[in-house]
């Protein structure tokens, strides 16, 4: 589908390429380096062009290195870093070393967007330096203030511009589920090539025998008082002598 970059445009007048997205929610989870040039040449996205050799060789069912050998305008897989970044360019194939390249496609989590060529970045740069460049001089010259007998001077405590509270950002719409399916891929691989270290087991020393300081410090060894009593044994019966 694709999505408009601002409310209210007339139907019928196309909308500016770069402000311009598509996907389709049915690739995206199985989406690879093997299908991803199928996803870009859906009917439904505005980015394909129908007259290429790309769906030429597809109708023909010819193989794909025939592109090589034909001319004129073709989409090639220029870059991919799997599994949520895709590069696709356009060019015009003159010979089969011979290739004028006239924009780049980027896929990302799904999302088909249009790079753009450095003269936008340039004219979206300028643009950006003037406007706040004018936003400066137009507050600047809001504190400037004029006396008939002291003439010019500026005022910053008495200017009328109050100072606009930044407003709260808006919460971050939870993480879909492709998101959490390739995290949870990305973590289990690292988690292969990195595992984590098994905790020693502290080694158990064997038991000791306790011993307790009288109130004297000498040490003597805990023994309970029915060995002790046992130690101690009783003086012997004398026996009546007979005459």
């Amino acid at each position: 589908m694709m999505i408009p970059s601002r409310l209210g445009l007339t139907p019928g007048i196309p909308d500016h390429p770069l402000c311009t997205s598509w996907h389709d929610s049915a690739w995206i989870p199985i989406l690879n380096t093997g299908n991803v040039m199928d996803y870009f040449s859906e009917r439904s996205n505005p980015f394909f062009d129908r007259t290429c050799n790309n769906e030429i060789v597809k109708m023909q069912r010819l193989n794909p290195d025939q592109l090589q050998n034909m001319t004129g305008l073709e989409y090639v897989l220029l870059h991919v870093q799997e599994p949520i970044l895709y590069v696709i360019r356009k060019q015009h194939r003159h010979s089969p070393t011979q290739v004028v390249p006239f924009a780049d496609y980027y896929i990302i989590a799904g999302i088909i967007y249009q790079a753009p060529d450095l003269a936008t970045v340039l004219n979206s740069r300028l643009l950006s330096a003037v406007h706040h460049l004018q936003s400066a001089f137009e507050e600047a010259s809001s504190y400037a203030r004029y006396h008939p007998s002291k003439g010019y001077s500026w005022d910053f405590k008495r200017s009328g511009i109050d100072k606009v509270k930044k407003e709260e950002k808006p919460k971050e719409e939870a993480s879909s589920l492709f998101q959490r399916q390739r995290v949870d891929m990305l973590l289990g691989e690292l988690i292969k090539k990195f595992p984590l270290p098994q905790p020693q087991l502290p080694k158990i020393n064997p038991t000791a025998v306790v011993k307790t300081e009288p109130e004297n410090g000498t040490t003597e060894n805990k023994e309970s008082k029915s060995d002790k009593q046992e130690k101690i044994k009783p003086p012997p019966e004398k026996k009546p002598k007979i005459n």
